[in-house]
């Protein structure tokens, strides 16, 4: 396809075994000085020698003479070629000699031997053979070779004739299908199947430009990669920048996908109708590809600047590529559809909004185990008795469907109902025992296995009251003025799991202000192959060593303390008791492209009424800036912005309500425009990360006061 390196004449060979210059004699001339060669005089030769030499050396394919006992090479300008630096000196040398290194290799030197000795004809299909000599070393050719004996008037055979028609590029092009099929094995998303795809046609296929279009439901959406465009680490982890366009557009990639029928262009302005921008208009050929499966309308568009006729074996490529990509869709539709109803259902379950007290900030995170394709059981809640005091709870139920999650809502709700009756820990998990018990005989089941740990918090007397039921025991890192933190485990009797019928017991401890609880399900310390005591001290060292003790910042310290990947739910859930009460302030970002100056005016205006130092106004004007932009381009939702200010930290975050996933930590150092918002925020912020949350995502920073 286009882009390869051509093959244009090679240099004429000369008599002594180097290039000849205008004036040297032509192989083909009757005063070729073929005396010097094993083949003697020209006008001393056998007819059908003189035939068959000059059919080799006028061929506009590649041919070849092995001729007599030495096998005395006799080549044409295309096998030059392909020879490389072996070329000239090779010409009317002996074979065994020219390829020394190779000659006894098997399928190399004994074919031509063989038919040589035999007279019978030879077929050879997807041969490797390392022919091309450059900077010191053979590369490796795919060629289709037929050997043939050549006779004498006499009948006897006096050379091996071989014409080879290389197929390198058509055969690392169905490798590299291989390659693409074990690339889209490991996608779930169509964000992932749309990356994995326009890399390998641009880089396969040397393509000028490739799109990927779906249809979603909601219109057409599509995505494109252009040929130099400088991808980094940022940018793969980043969503697609997914383009949308109506359902009656005349774009060829629509049009194709509705129609069900490919279509090749091979010279035009496919793209001058529905241009964009100058690349659309500077493609020339053009083959679209539809997508069509049992619940997917898609295609697949791959141009080139330049024109290009689509031969029948390409189009069979390309219909193989599609294909595939065709197929890793569909199941990413599946997957998403299928994850996106485990995640609502899950996260449905769980609270929304966290309560808002002036002395106790909150924050929590939860993340599906397994596959992220099914819902979990571990729940998390926080919530307001009606005397003023904050309840605070943690559980996990066995399993990872949706008989688990349905546990672990009737698990949540009756807990709140009995809290906010008797709040008392103790009587709240007896309650839940007599619940779980009930569920059990009701199922004819004895296999319900839920932990929990309950505590309520009294900011009036700072004290956290806790029991737990076979839950593993909460962490509380101390914060006092002047002191290095330290995260200890509250000793609390763990119990037995609920509907066990254990005796339940409370333990009391001080809950002084600078001091932030976490409680965590099993998932976030255990690792397989890996104690459990290692884990735990993970993550007490993690939370004591953290920059802060803020909520959010501790709940991304913790599901990331303990290295390694996890089957299970992961979920944390952080109090801290501020030393004094923080400020707050929130403002909707609407979808549209003025929404970034309103962020930066705003956040201006209110971080200078609250006499932030200026430094640090610029730089998270700056930081909000880049992520108000980034919701907007790749969850294409509107987005709400909150700060919040305590006396030694603020914290920004963007919420929106879209589906681009969790935005991972990239390296600083190589990110190009489109990724520099997250370099930028990990240059200038004390801590960040990413939470989803019920409808979509949170991207958020905290930068710590100076002092």
């Amino acid at each position: 396809m286009p882009g390869t390196v051509g093959r244009g004449p090679a240099t004429p060979i000369g008599p002594s075994g180097s290039s000849s210059s205008p004036g040297d004699p032509n192989p083909l001339d009757d005063d070729y000085r073929w005396s010097e060669t094993p083949l003697g005089p020209r006008k001393l030769w056998d007819p059908t020698l003189r035939a068959v030499v000059d059919l080799v050396l006028s061929s506009p394919v590649a041919m070849a003479l092995a001729y007599g006992d030495d096998l005395t090479l006799i080549y044409n300008d295309c096998c030059a070629e392909l020879l490389g630096s072996r070329h000239p000196a090779a010409f009317a040398q002996p074979a065994a000699q020219i390829f020394a290194e190779t000659w006894r290799a098997r399928a190399v030197g004994d074919i031509i031997q063989r038919v040589y000795r035999t007279g019978e004809p030879f077929l050879e299909r997807e041969t490797s053979l390392p022919l091309r000599a450059t900077a010191g070393r053979a590369d490796q050719a795919i060629f289709v070779r037929g050997h043939c004996a050549v006779r004498d008037d006499a009948g006897r055979v006096i050379g091996v004739l071989t014409v080879a028609a290389e197929t390198t590029q058509m055969t690392q092009q169905l490798q590299s299908l291989s390659e693409l099929s074990t690339a889209l094995a490991g996608t779930v998303t169509l964000d992932d199947v749309a990356r994995v795809a326009l890399r390998h046609a641009v880089n396969s296929f040397n393509a000028d430009q490739v799109a990927f279009g779906v249809d979603d439901g909601m219109g057409w959406r599509l995505v494109r990669r252009v040929r130099g465009d400088v991808l980094d680490e940022a940018d793969e982890r980043l969503p697609p920048l997914w383009r949308r366009h109506p359902t009656d557009s005349p774009a060829p990639l629509i049009v194709a996908a509705r129609d069900g029928v490919p279509v090749y262009t091979s010279d035009g302005q496919p793209l001058r109708d529905t241009a964009t921008d100058r690349h659309d208009e500077k493609v020339r050929a053009l083959a679209t590809l539809p997508l069509r499966t049992a619940s997917l309308h898609g295609a697949l568009t791959l141009g080139y600047q330049t024109p290009y006729p689509w031969l029948p074996a390409e189009r069979a490529l390309l219909s193989a590529w599609a294909e595939l990509v065709a197929q890793a869709a569909e199941r990413a539709r599946r997957f998403e559809t299928q994850h996106g109803t485990a995640q609502l259902l899950q996260r449905s379950m769980l609270p929304e909004n966290l309560p808002e007290l002036p002395r106790l900030r909150m924050a929590a995170r939860y993340a599906p185990g397994v596959d992220g394709n099914a819902a979990g059981g571990d729940f998390y809640d926080a919530f307001t008795l009606p005397d003023g005091r904050l309840a605070v709870v943690l559980g996990d139920v066995a399993g990872h469907d949706v008989r688990a999650a349905a546990l672990m809502g009737q698990v949540r709700a009756a807990l709140r109902a009995l809290a906010l009756g008797e709040p008392d820990p103790a009587i709240v998990l007896r309650g839940l025992d007599r619940l779980v018990t009930s569920l059990g005989a009701e199922a004819h089941s004895d296999e319900l296995f839920v932990t929990v740990v309950y505590g309520v918090i009294d900011p009036a007397t700072n004290e956290l009251t806790l029991a737990s039921a076979g839950h593993p025991a909460p962490l509380l890192r101390r914060g006092k003025p002047g002191e290095r933190p330290a995260a200890t485990y509250v000793s609390v009797p763990p119990g037995v799991p609920l509907g066990l019928d254990g005796r339940r017991t409370t333990s009391t401890v001080d809950f002084l202000p600078g001091d932030t609880l976490l409680l965590f399900s099993d998932g976030v310390v255990e690792r397989r192959h890996r104690d459990l005591s290692d884990g735990l001290r993970r993550l007490s060292t993690a939370l004591a060593t953290a920059t802060g003790g803020d909520p959010r910042t501790l709940c991304a310290v913790a599901t990331s303390a303990v290295p390694g990947t996890t089957e299970d739910d992961v979920a944390v859930l952080a109090v801290e008791h501020a030393r004094t009460p923080s400020r707050s302030a929130s403002m909707a970002v609407p979808a549209e492209p003025t929404a970034p100056g309103r962020v930066r005016r705003w956040m201006t205006a209110q971080l200078t009424a609250w006499q932030v130092p200026e430094p640090m106004i610029g730089a998270a004007v700056l930081c909000a800036s880049e992520l108000a932009t980034n919701a907007l381009l790749h969850a294409g939702t509107a987005a709400r912005v909150e700060i919040d200010l305590s006396s030694e930290r603020l914290l920004v975050s963007v919420a929106d309500s879209g589906t681009r996933g969790t935005v991972t930590r990239a390296r600083t150092d190589t990110l190009s425009s489109r990724g520099r918002g997250l370099g930028l925020i990990e240059q200038l912020s004390d801590a960040w990360g990413t939470d989803p949350t019920v409808r979509g995502s949170t991207v958020w920073f905290e930068m710590l006061l100076p002092g």
